[in-house]
């Protein structure tokens, strides 16, 4: 089977169980900027040099998958996606972001003010990243007014991980700081 389907020649798309949408559609754009905030994170992840920051990426990344295929199904199809073994965003998830915000406040990250991004090219990925995760938030919080969204988690999710997302960059700063006065 062919990557091109051609399906989508006319403007629509596919979610989970064979529902189809406009490509511009409020579900469809909230899982597309999912999509791009795990591609910026693949970015940030492919130019770290720090291992606590790359397997924290990778451990959002695993996480971002079941949120954008909890994303792509219709609230009426959520039943339906739990029982055929799909994971849907937990708390759990959550709370994994909050330990690696602790992790990271507890080593004393200094920050003042507003950070400019692009002291690194790793910070200037996460704060892009981050930034791509506010977006991706906002689309959600869209789908959450129109009665669309089945899981507020996901809303309490991305807004942590924005935060955890400017931490580390201000965690990759510091550590390049220091390498500067070795």
């Amino acid at each position: 089977m062919s990557i091109a389907t051609k399906t989508g020649d006319l403007g629509t798309t596919g979610l989970m169980y064979n529902r189809r949408v406009s490509k511009c559609h409020a579900r469809v754009e909230a899982y597309g900027c999912v999509d791009e905030l795990n591609a910026a994170l693949g970015l940030a992840r492919a130019n770290g040099t720090h291992e606590f920051v790359s397997s924290t990426l990778l451990e959002v990344q695993k996480d971002l998958v079941s949120l954008m295929g909890e994303l792509a199904t219709a609230v009426e199809d959520i039943p339906r996606y739990v029982k055929d073994g799909f994971v849907l965003v937990a708390p759990e998830m959550t709370t994994k972001l909050d330990a690696a915000v602790k992790q990271i406040e507890s080593e004393s990250v200094s920050f003042k003010g507003w950070a400019t991004p692009g002291a690194t090219i790793q910070s200037a990925a996460l704060d892009l990243a981050r930034t791509v995760c506010r977006r991706a938030e906002r689309r959600v919080c869209a789908l959450q007014e129109v009665n669309q969204l089945n899981n507020a988690e996901i809303i309490v999710f991305l807004n942590r991980l924005s935060d955890l997302l400017w931490l580390l960059a201000r965690w990759v700063e510091s550590r390049a700081e220091s390498d500067s006065k070795d």
